[in-house]
């Protein structure tokens, strides 16, 4: 018997038991499991600064200290395993990496970012777990985590198995608040994310350009959120569009994600 089918018979039973002891069952609604991002939805990715997305826009991505957009699936952006540049005094020293002379360890390619230590994946998660339950108050929809592969930036020192700890912790924050999660990039440990961690859909970056979207369509299938910018781009956005590998949700944007009165702002989506 599926549970689409059982619920409706369970209900019966218990009307009619309340009808014997002569009182009703008390009001229960179930609490709505988290919703994916519409396959196919048209993507705006705002992590330079939030403003009001174009028409035809279904889903948007904006940083966590941003509103969420009435009307629109709305994802919240988490840098759950690195500091956010202006952010490091709010981390104790200890739950940050260090090297071999005790100093903190610095993304290479984010110089204003310090790695967390992930071997601590229940402290940093008390910490970043606020975060996600405010972004469930803040009205988003879904939750993305960046930086799921900052390991392989250790030479060693943090492992696969460490980020995988975490990142389960902060997806079952988010699913027990109603969240969705995304995915950051981390084409190689897709399939592990998904089915360790739980992980629903993906934010990936220049898949086009690393020949990877298959990677993440693999695994998420239709769900797939997907930006290239436009100083990378590996052959024209049209025949970017066209190529079958594409996922769906793409999103054509400038570098630095500036606002629309910016006069580097691109936005572009395929036809």
């Amino acid at each position: 018997m599926t549970l689409r089918r059982a619920l409706p018979l369970l209900a019966a039973t218990a009307f009619l038991l309340a009808g014997c002891t002569g009182h009703s069952p008390p009001p229960h609604d179930p609490p709505a499991g988290p919703q994916l991002p519409a396959a196919g939805g048209q993507l705006d990715y705002q992590l330079g600064g939030a403003y009001d997305p174009p028409d035809g826009v279904d889903i948007v991505v904006r940083d966590r200290a941003a509103a969420s957009v009435d009307d629109l699936y709305s994802v919240c952006y988490v840098n759950g395993f690195q500091t956010q540049p202006g952010e490091l005094d709010a981390w104790p020293d200890d739950l940050l990496l260090r090297d071999d002379d005790g100093q903190p360890v610095i993304d290479p390619d984010w110089p204003d970012e310090v790695i967390l230590d992930t071997r601590k994946a229940d402290e940093i998660a008390k910490i970043v777990g606020p975060w996600i339950r405010d972004c469930a108050s803040d009205g988003f929809d879904a939750v993305e985590f960046d930086n799921l592969d900052t390991y392989t930036r250790t030479d060693g020192a943090l492992s696969r198995d460490d980020a995988l700890n975490l990142a389960t912790l902060l997806v079952d924050t988010a699913h027990d608040v109603g969240l969705a999660t995304g995915q950051k990039n981390a084409a190689e440990d897709a399939s592990l994310l998904r089915s360790r961690a739980g992980f629903d859909f993906a934010v990936v970056e220049e898949c086009a350009v690393y020949e990877e979207c298959a990677a993440y369509t693999e695994v998420y299938g239709d769900h797939v959120l997907a930006i290239e910018y436009t100083d990378n781009l590996p052959r024209s956005w049209n025949e970017v569009c066209a190529d079958p590998e594409t996922p769906a949700s793409v999103v054509l944007r400038d570098r630095d994600l500036v606002t629309p009165d910016d006069p580097a702002y691109v936005f572009e989506t395929c036809e």
